[in-house]
C-alpha cells in the first residue's frame, strides 16, 4: 500500500515539474504531460464541485 501512495506522489509532483517547465517552453514531451496534469486537476475539481452541490443539495431536502 505504502508503494502505491509513493507511486501516485511521484506522479502527481512529476506532474507539477512538468507544468512548470512548460510554462518556461520546455520540449513537446513536457507540454504534452504538463496538458494531461491540468486536464486532471480540472476533472477533479469539477468532481468535487458538483459531489458537494450533491451533498448540499440533499441536507436542503431533509
Amino acid at each position: 500500500m505504502i508503494l502505491l501512495l509513493l507511486g501516485v506522489l511521484a506522479l502527481a509532483v512529476g506532474g507539477c515539474v512538468c507544468v512548470v517547465w512548460a510554462e518556461r517552453g520546455g520540449p513537446r514531451w513536457v507540454r504534452i504531460v504538463a496538458a494531461l496534469t491540468r486536464g486532471a486537476g480540472e476533472l477533479l475539481s469539477t468532481a468535487q464541485k458538483s459531489r458537494r452541490r450533491g451533498l448540499n443539495g440533499d441536507a436542503d431536502g431533509d
